[in-house]
């Protein structure tokens, strides 16, 4: 089913200006509304459901309250503001959501007025929101800056740092609680309404202000403790506690589906005259929508969907993902050396472990959203013994940099590191692509990295990593489906810093690193046909560099052409560096590395990125004609 809903409140509205001619009244249908006409979205073309379902009627309440885009709005991750979108001038565009062209899945600045902070990585919101306050404190403005952050991104360090810096500066900034787990408060109604609403206004929060003056008269012993009095009176029955000590006043929790209890406490929370406060609100992920109600997690996100049933279309795979063979082959390890863990940040499925805490729930540590700690934690474990497996995508990688550098490369600790999600991710885009990975990572003295070009290297490399006890070691693999080769029963320990030839030429050489080796190889067969026999080779490790290989194919080809699903700065930078010391590129070697560009690339299918970056073969063939000052088009008619 994939027709538009009934959506006539809706319609009338254009951007929030709009919805605030309406009467309250009518915001409870605006929220249906908005809710139908967000699932179907999502059913045509795919994206994250769950969340954006549980903060409609916080997305209505909001924009009806708030002076946006005057008043900031900031949505952490962002992948929850699909109803904002909607909201703010882009529902027109709402089916276009993650496909090329269209709208990104997460906010972006250079897409609306609306979005004033681009997000797609975790717990960013207060710290960005907080330099907007103050930026406004030194402008002397008065527009409100509201940060909205769920709960599973207070999990993250960053999160606390940003309160522990806004508490300390005194600017008035709100920061909104989601809670959509029930991990932090227990069910709320009436009575905790109520207190929310009494102590967010300005009567409570006038004689608070009034009895504080009257009690500095007082001698400082009364002082502090009628101090503490209040907080802990109102903290005892509120909750909160935490956030004041990080200088939060606290006000909630609160229905986040009920407009009743949101409408007076933000208009409450809008009129404060200064600080920071933290309104928390208790919502239910996947609100309104059955399927998504009863499988949050399944739905968090998903793939285009019938609205009717629930049921998600699923492509027939024709090979087991790479993010599977990785699991099933850590577990297959892990069955025979005990010594191996099992690390990661908050994505047990997206990166395969929840296979394997199945199989060793007491091996598995999921850590948060906590990149840092994930990579020290690990550092840990292998200081004491242990084979820690560090799973985390590219993108996320990026965060805990710092870490792997001091706590674990200089320390030569052990530390194997599953980098998912390497390369082009389609649909999530720039902010999800695994680039730099290889850039970062071979910089660093000691450390061991692979790309498999098949899930049967991959196999391989785990097993390779699993033998590998005196330093740090990683294997980076994409999004989605294997090549289909069969799969070995056990991994074999791979030469450290040893690749391999694939096909045997005498004029062009094509030195691979990962899983553009299939498009390395089609290319080796197509310049055969003009007369230009190709060697094609896997390199397997981006560090150590098999450097008697390179010199190899650098001294008995005309042209050598490295390929990666990188950025510039990576495998191809080694290779260009090592054969400028060796003294490779004395005799005039035609050297091209063709790598990411040197942009960050739009969302589209990953097939169509490849093919625009010229990774593909057709790619890899124009290249190396323009290295020989050849015309590729010319020569394929002269073919013809």
């Amino acid at each position: 089913m994939t027709g538009k809903p009934d959506t006539p409140l809706l319609d009338t509205v254009d951007i929030p200006a709009d919805l605030r001619r309406l009467p309250e009244s009518a915001l409870p249908q605006l929220a249906e509304e908005l809710r139908a006409e967000m699932i179907s979205a999502v059913s045509q073309t795919g994206g994250h459901l769950g969340a954006g379902l549980g903060v409609v009627e916080l997305t209505v309440a909001l924009h009806y309250v708030f002076d946006t885009p005057r008043d900031r709005i900031i949505w952490d991750v962002g992948h929850q503001a699909y109803p904002h979108k909607i909201l703010t001038g882009r529902r027109n565009r709402i089916r276009t959501l993650r496909q090329g062209g269209g709208l990104s899945g997460f906010t972006r600045r250079a897409e609306s007025e609306y979005d004033p902070f681009g997000a797609a990585h975790s717990s960013t919101s207060i710290s960005a929101g907080l330099g907007m306050a103050v930026a406004r404190d030194l402008a002397q403005g008065d527009n409100a800056v509201v940060c909205v952050i769920g709960d599973g991104a207070m999990s993250a360090g960053m999160a606390y740092e940003a309160m522990n810096n806004a508490g300390a500066l005194r600017s008035r900034l709100i920061v909104i609680l989601n809670d959509n787990d029930m991990s932090i408060a227990p069910p709320v109604g009436a009575m905790s309404a109520y207190l929310a609403r009494l102590v967010s206004g300005r009567a409570y929060r006038t004689i608070r202000d009034v009895a504080k003056q009257l009690a500095r008269k007082l001698p400082r012993f009364f002082h502090d403790k009628a101090k503490l009095t209040e907080e802990y009176a109102r903290g005892f029955f509120t909750g909160g506690t935490l956030f004041e000590e990080l200088g939060f006043y606290y006000v909630g929790p609160i229905d986040g589906h009920n407009m009743d209890h949101l409408l007076p406490v933000l208009r409450n929370l809008r009129d404060a005259p200064d600080g920071p406060i933290l309104l928390h609100v208790v919502t239910q992920k996947g609100k309104g929508y059955a399927p998504a109600e009863a499988a949050p997690d399944k739905y968090h996100g998903v793939n285009r969907f019938d609205v009717v049933t629930g049921k998600q279309a699923k492509a027939t795979p024709n090979a087991p993902s790479y993010t599977r063979v990785f699991a099933e082959s850590l577990v297959k390890e892990a069955e025979r050396d005990e010594k191996i863990v099992a690390v990661t940040a908050a994505m047990p499925s997206g990166t395969g472990l929840d296979l394997f805490g199945q199989a060793f729930p007491n091996r598995t540590f999921d850590v948060g959203i906590a990149e840092q700690h994930a990579v020290t934690f690990a550092a840990g474990l292998a200081a004491e013994g242990y084979k820690p497996f560090c799973a985390i995508y590219s993108t996320f990688l990026q965060r805990g940099y710092d870490q792997i550098v001091h706590d674990v490369a200089i320390q030569k600790l052990p530390v194997r590191f599953a980098i998912d999600r390497a390369g082009f991710v389609g649909a999530d885009g720039p902010t999800h692509a695994g680039s730099f990975d290889t850039g970062f990572l071979a910089a660093l003295p000691g450390m061991v990295l692979m790309a498999p070009s098949d899930e049967a290297e991959l196999v391989h490399m785990i097993a390779t990593s699993v033998a590998i006890d005196d330093g740090p070691s990683a294997f980076r693999y994409p999004r989605g489906e294997g090549v289909g080769v069969d799969l070995p029963a056990r991994g074999e320990i791979l030469p450290i810093g040893r690749g391999r030839i694939i096909r045997q030429g005498s004029k062009v050489a094509i030195l691979s690193l990962g899983t553009r080796l299939a498009d390395a190889l089609k290319a080796g067969e197509e310049l055969d046909t003009y007369g230009l026999p190709a060697t094609v080779a896997d390199a397997r490790f981006a560090k150590p560099l098999d450097t008697a290989l390179i010199l190899d194919l650098a001294r008995n080809h005309e042209v050598v052409v490295t390929v990666e699903e990188g950025a510039s700065g990576g495998f191809g930078a080694q290779v260009l560096t090592f054969l400028a010391k060796a003294g490779g590129l004395d005799r005039g070697l035609k050297i091209r590395t063709i790598t990411m560009p040197d942009a960050f690339v739009e969302q589209d299918k990953p097939e169509t990125m490849i093919a625009a970056t010229g990774l593909d073969a057709r790619g890899i063939v124009a290249t190396v004609f323009e290295a020989l000052g050849r015309d590729v088009e010319a020569a394929a008619m002269r073919r013809a």
